[in-house]
C-alpha cells in the first residue's frame, strides 16, 4: 500500500474528472469539485488529467507515505505540513518513504487536492473512479476515507514529465457568471433585478449534490409546478422558499424547480471553492460570451497537453 490515512479531516474523497454520460440513466457525474484546480495538480506531476485525485473539504487531514513518490498540493490553500516543514502549494515536492503529510484547516476556499505522480489506483466504476457519497458508487468503497484507509498509488511507467506553470490563474470568487435558465422568463424585471443586484450568501447545508443560498428570496410570477425534465449541472433552481440552489457535481439528475439561471462551465470550479459563510453575486452573459470564456480556460490546459503529445 502507498498512501495510509492517519487521519481523515472532514470530507476526503477520490475523485477523478467523473463518470460523464450517465445522467439518462439518473447517475450525476461526481468528480472534481473544482476541477480546473485538479487538472493543474495532474499536470504539475506529469499525470493524465483524468488521473485519480484526493480532494479534501475545509479540513486536510493526516497521511502517511509508505513509498516515495512526486506529489503536489492544488486548489485552495491550507495549512499543510510535511514532517513539520511546511509543504508549498502549485509546487511538486519528491516526498520520501514513511514521511507524513498533515494538512489542516483551510486558509480561503473550500477545497484543496491532493495529486501524486501515477494517481491513486481503485477500481473503475462505469469508466471513472470517482466517489459518489450519495449512491456510495465509485471511490474507495463509495465513502469518505477513515482513519487505518490505504490506498495504492497508480502505475507511473506512462506518466509525462511534469509541468512548470510560470503563472497560476486565480479566480474571483465573488461573482459567478451565469447565463439565462429555461424558465427565467417566469420571473419578473424586477425580481431579476434583485437577482443580479443583491449579494447571496452559501448556506451551511450546501454539500457536492448543491450550493444553497440564504439573502434575498427570489419568487417565480407562475408557482405552479412545472413538468420534471432533465437538470444539468450549474442549473440556478429556485424552490419555492425563494432562495437559490445551484446543482452541483453530484446533483439529481431532474428536477422540477424553475431555473433562473445556469452558471457557466469556466465558472463551476468557482463554486467548488465557495464554503458556507462566503459571499457572492451573479453576473448575467450571452451564450457567446461564455462559450468564449470557456474556450480561454482550455486553452490554458491545451498549450502544455499539445507540447507533450
Amino acid at each position: 500500500m502507498s498512501l495510509t490515512v492517519l487521519k481523515p479531516g472532514f470530507q476526503a474523497t477520490l475523485q477523478d474528472l467523473g463518470r460523464n454520460g450517465f445522467t439518462h440513466l439518473g447517475i450525476s457525474p461526481a468528480g472534481a469539485a473544482d476541477s480546473f484546480s485538479f487538472r493543474l495538480g495532474n499536470l504539475l506531476v506529469g499525470n493524465d488529467e483524468n488521473d485519480a485525485g484526493l480532494e479534501m473539504t475545509l479540513v486536510g487531514g493526516t497521511y502517511r507515505f509508505n513509498q516515495s513518490v512526486l506529489a503536489v498540493l492544488t486548489g485552495s490553500r491550507y495549512r499543510a505540513t510535511l514532517d513539520g516543514a511546511e509543504f508549498p502549494f502549485f509546487k511538486a515536492v519528491h516526498v520520501k518513504k514513511g514521511q507524513e503529510l498533515d494538512i489542516g484547516p483551510s486558509q480561503d476556499g473550500a477545497r484543496c487536492i491532493l495529486t501524486v505522480k501515477g494517481g491513486f489506483h481503485v477500481p473503475q466504476v462505469l469508466g471513472s473512479r470517482s466517489t459518489h457519497l450519495m449512491t456510495r458508487l465509485g471511490g474507495y468503497d463509495g465513502r469518505a476515507l477513515k482513519k487505518g484507509d490505504q490506498i495504492n498509488f497508480g502505475d507511473s511507467s506512462t506518466s509525462r514529465e511534469p509541468e512548470k506553470f510560470e503563472k497560476i490563474m486565480e479566480s474571483d470568487r465573488s461573482v459567478l457568471r451565469v447565463t439565462k435558465g429555461l424558465q427565467y422568463d417566469r420571473f419578473e424585471s424586477k425580481i431579476r433585478d434583485v437577482f443580479f443586484r443583491e449579494r447571496f450568501i452559501v448556506s451551511q447545508r450546501s454539500n457536492r449534490m448543491g450550493l444553497r443560498t440564504e439573502g434575498p428570496e427570489i419568487k417565480a410570477v407562475i408557482i405552479d409546478e412545472i413538468l420534471t425534465e432533465g437538470l444539468p449541472i450549474g442549473a440556478v433552481q429556485v424552490p419555492g422558499n425563494g432562495h437559490p440552489i445551484i446543482s452541483f457535481v453530484d446533483h439529481q439528475t431532474t428536477g422540477g424547480y424553475p431555473k433562473i439561471a445556469n452558471v457557466i462551465a469556466a465558472d463551476l470550479c468557482k463554486v467548488g471553492q465557495l464554503k458556507p459563510g462566503d459571499e457572492f453575486k451573479f453576473q448575467l452573459v450571452s451564450v457567446a460570451e461564455a462559450e468564449k470564456l470557456y474556450f480561454e480556460q482550455e486553452s490554458f490546459f491545451q498549450k502544455f497537453t499539445h507540447s507533450n503529445s
